[in-house]
């Protein structure tokens, strides 16, 4: 849990970071328009969860870890960051930049994450699974 709890909060906080680095760039989440850097944020939980999974695989599991393992614990870690970048976003359009219409366009961006965050805990969970099981 340890891992999950640490790698969780480094996806949080970059994504939090991200979100003050685009609105210092001028970026406005009022409108529903998609700056073209904002694509580089997808980055962000594939690599937490690359080394976040790794890390779980060479530490807790001593370099064998299955599928299933690896996909449970990218979900932790998936979990404990959407909680922490959550908080940050719910304080940015409240606080920061709150407006009429923030929260929709904002809440469409957090699910679009959502989505990437399961897609990228599938694909590191296949690359970094090392135990093969066979399902007959």
């Amino acid at each position: 849990m340890k891992n999950a709890l640490i790698w969780g909060a480094v996806i949080g906080i970059l994504s939090a970071a991200w979100l003050f680095i685009t609105h210092a760039m001028g970026y406005d989440t009022q409108n529903d328009n998609t700056a073209p850097y904002e694509y580089f944020s997808i980055l962000i939980p594939i690599i937490g969860l690359f080394f976040g999974i790794l890390n779980y695989r060479t530490v807790e599991c001593n370099g064998q870890m299955g599928f299933l393992e690896a996909l449970i614990q990218g979900f932790k870690i998936l979990l404990f960051g959407g909680i922490l970048a959550v908080f940050v976003a719910i304080v940015y359009i409240n606080y920061i930049q709150p407006g009429d219409g923030n929260f929709m366009a904002f809440s469409g961006r957090m699910f679009g994450a959502l989505l990437i965050g399961l897609l990228s805990a599938l694909g590191v969970s296949l690359v970094l699974a090392t135990k093969s099981n066979k399902v007959d």
